[in-house]
């Protein structure tokens, strides 16, 4: 099939249009031999085809079928079709020069019931799709969990806020890896655990939409002071089990990786006062500290042991010495930064008695009236490239640099009817984007000595953008929507073919 792109005309234009926003400082040779280049996706927002070839509901088709949760009232039925398009797909990440693809399997289409009988169907798609991955010369980076819970699991007993999942979870893990690790090289066991257990349990606004906070008009059940803990310890264990499996049973013969991917966005204290740079510590512990901590030493920060109390579930000896060291790799989703101001008036604690205000902090991308950064679209995306130079320091002294693969950056452009597509295709803020977190990664691996291994841009094209379903534009190609999804090249994907080739 013929790639629905603009003609080639106008990306050779381009080509020319945007050169001087190139870094001549700055392309892939730049990095370390063997650092990897890659786009990110997920299979929810990504595939659409939620009623073929066997697939279960999930948890993401019930709550963004029901009314008031995403902000469009849009849902991801179709989404970017990459379930029947996967192969052109794969030509346009050719086409920009990329050395891997980071997707992740629908548990729903391996079990429809979340367990039981294997879906065949499900089996052959995802065959397919990595052998043409990796046909066409792209490492194919597997997620196991990227939020979308077939939607039986929960009905039957609550899903991750029950410890069956555990099972039922490691079960459908050591299925992927007999059907695919013999080409799968790369696991990542879950997507930001941090978001699974606040997003979806604490204030919310994701799937399954649980939460005891009075703002939210449109959480009917949940209790946001002690299910988001319940929910991460199942998650942390769960992560801990399938780990071990792979190593005992897997790795030595397929020879492959495994970790998982932390969102993180960095927190920059408010002031050089004591209690604010205490409180940008505290958020960290309570953001990427809450999972990778029990990962790397078997144990929670202590600030979360202190504050939390008896609300957060204790890890038994047995279960932290599965814990700790249970990642060959740290996969980071990194976008913005943010300030970090101790609550002193315990505003929080007031508004929210949630996670949020068990850490003791307030976190907001302004210092008075004054944004940290220029804003991309999203309310919550600030552009701060020097915040991942931070971050992968943090992690180098504190968890004694660990490989770091960034696994998620990227921004938003906004989605309109009044933005023509000629003008949407001109994403120079994107370029600047890239080329700034690109240039404070390379410094702190160069100038710093950090372990970082590679680099996945948020996202290949536009697509679902979860509670923003279509609001929000993230990718090096855009879709149009009204016009059978074809895909067309921004001027960052010429940018990035000159970065990936020019030596």
């Amino acid at each position: 099939m013929e790639s629905k792109v603009v003609p080639i005309l106008l990306m050779v234009v381009n080509l020319f249009m945007f050169k001087p926003c190139f870094s001549s400082e700055m392309n892939r040779s730049s990095f370390p031999k063997g650092f990897v280049f890659g786009t990110a996706s997920s299979s929810y927002q990504f595939e659409g085809a939620v009623t073929e070839g066997g697939r279960g509901p999930t948890i993401w088709d019930k709550f963004s079928h029901s009314f008031g949760n995403i902000k469009d009232f849009s849902n991801a039925d179709v989404a970017v079709d990459q379930y029947h398009l996967f192969n052109e797909d794969i030509k346009l990440m050719k086409e920009v020069g990329v050395d891997a693809y980071r997707l992740s399997i629908a548990w729903s289409r391996i079990f429809p019931n979340g367990t039981g009988s294997i879906n065949q169907a499900g089996v052959d798609h995802y065959n397919t799709v990595i052998d043409a991955l990796l046909a066409n010369g792209i490492e194919p980076y597997v997620t196991l969990y990227h939020w979308d819970l077939p939607q039986v699991l929960y009905d039957r007993y609550m899903g991750w806020l029950s410890s069956q999942i555990i099972d039922d979870y490691a079960v459908y893990a050591e299925t992927c890896f007999k059907l695919f690790g013999d080409r799968v090289k790369y696991w990542i066991t879950f997507n930001e655990p941090h978001t699974i257990s606040v997003a979806g349990f604490d204030i919310g606004i994701h799937a399954p939409g649980r939460c005891s906070i009075f703002l939210h008009l449109f959480c009917k059940q949940g209790d946001s002071t002690t299910e988001p803990y319940i929910v991460a310890y199942n998650v942390l264990i769960a992560h801990a089990v399938v780990v071990q499996i792979y190593r005992n049973k897997y790795k030595a013969e397929q020879k492959g990786s495994i970790g998982a991917s932390f969102n993180v966005i960095w927190y920059k204290p408010v002031s050089n006062s004591t209690e604010d740079i205490e409180a940008a510590q505290r958020a960290q512990d309570f953001q990427l500290g809450w999972f990778l901590d029990p990962m790397m030493f078997g144990e929670y920060p202590s600030s979360m042991i202190k504050r939390v109390g008896n609300r957060l579930p204790r890890f038994s000896r047995a279960h932290s010495n599965l814990l700790k060291g249970s990642l060959d790799f740290v996969g980071i989703n990194h976008y913005t930064t943010f300030y970090a101001k101790n609550d002193n008036t315990k505003i929080l604690s007031f508004l929210l008695n949630n996670v949020g205000s068990d850490s003791g902090t307030i976190a907001l991308p302004f210092k008075g009236l004054k944004p940290i950064g220029e804003r991309a679209n999203s309310i919550w995306l600030y552009i701060v490239p020097e915040g991942i130079r931070s971050l992968m320091n943090h992690i180098r002294q504190k968890y004694g640099n660990p490989p770091v693969i960034i696994t998620e950056n990227g921004m938003d452009d906004k989605n309109s009817i009044f933005i023509s597509r000629k003008d949407a295709l001109r994403d120079t803020k994107r370029i600047k984007y890239h080329n700034g977190y690109l240039l404070s990664l390379l410094a702190s691996i160069k100038e710093d000595g950090c372990n970082v291994k590679g680099y996945f841009i948020w996202s290949l094209m536009d697509n679902w953008e979860w509670a923003s379903g279509y609001t929000s534009r993230f990718g090096l190609y855009y879709v149009d929507y009204k016009n059978k999804l074809k895909r067309y090249p921004k001027n960052s994907v010429q940018w990035f073919k000159r970065f990936l080739t020019s030596k």
